[in-house]
């Protein structure tokens, strides 16, 4: 098994109530649990977001995250 330094840690899912948006609460939230798992040795810190949100793909990006790659997913249904 790797070390923690070659391994990394996924943050999320993230979600605010409505009533608590424009607050910076979730970027302080994830800002602090990124830097935590890093502190503790996780090589890296990742997280999956929706690319039709530009909200929080640029919050993201504020506090350091960067963009990777896309992720298609397929469901096969039983006919």
């Amino acid at each position: 098994m790797p070390g923690l330094e070659e391994s990394g840690s996924r943050v999320g899912p993230v979600s605010t109530p409505p009533g608590y948006r424009n607050r910076r609460y979730a970027s302080a939230c994830v800002g602090l649990l990124s830097r935590l798992l890093l502190d503790r040795g996780y090589g890296f810190c990742f997280l999956y977001t929706d690319l039709a949100n530009p909200t929080s793909n640029r919050i993201y990006q504020q506090i350091g995250y960067e963009p990777v790659c896309d992720v298609v997913e397929y469901r096969f249904l039983s006919p």
